[in-house]
């Protein structure tokens, strides 16, 4: 179970939304939405939202100028997790990672297997960093946006989260083996 400990000061993280979709504009974009509405209630800030299609290069330009720009703390990206030819979230991502955050996916699993049962296994959900940047890639339905967010993200990025929390580590995420 989280524990937040409130004598710790609460950190706010800048976040930045990536949807990919062949079909989705801000219109129809319920897990973009979904992952504003909850990064805001959590008191962080949400600088850039976008939607790209499924494509490689264009995906990897966006999350690429993102890790780029001091503003942007933490990257989401929403869809392009599943098998089918025209998922490539994680073929674009993955390569910009420095270093990945395995336990990610594994507990995302484990919580989206109370949801969605033995179809957990059709996500690719992975996280990592880049430069400094957190970077998560979710799948695309606003369910599990809510599964990742309800039960790591938003602890996680609490920096009153013990025994420890992913903000009091972001200063040290440049270091150098030098």
């Amino acid at each position: 179970m989280a524990k937040i400990d409130e004598s710790f000061e609460f950190k706010p993280v800048r976040f930045a939304t990536l949807t990919v979709s062949d079909t989705r504009d801000k219109a129809t974009d319920k897990s973009g939405d979904t992952l504003e509405e909850m990064i805001r209630a959590a008191g962080h800030a949400l600088v850039k939202r976008e939607i790209v299609t499924d494509d490689i290069t264009q995906i990897r330009a966006k999350v690429e100028s993102w890790i780029a720009d001091p503003g942007i703390e933490a990257i989401i990206t929403t869809g392009g997790t599943g098998f089918t030819g025209r998922d490539v979230t994680p073929e674009a991502v993955k390569p910009l990672f420095e270093k990945e955050i395995e336990g990610f996916s594994v507990i995302f699993h484990m919580i989206s297997f109370k949801t969605v049962e033995t179809s957990t296994i059709q996500s690719r959900a992975c996280g990592g960093t880049a430069n400094g940047t957190y970077i998560f890639c979710l799948p695309g339905s606003p369910g599990a946006c809510k599964d990742a967010w309800n039960g790591i993200l938003k602890w996680q990025f609490d920096s009153r989260h013990r025994p420890c929390n992913l903000v009091e580590i972001m200063p040290r995420l440049k270091e150098s083996r030098g």
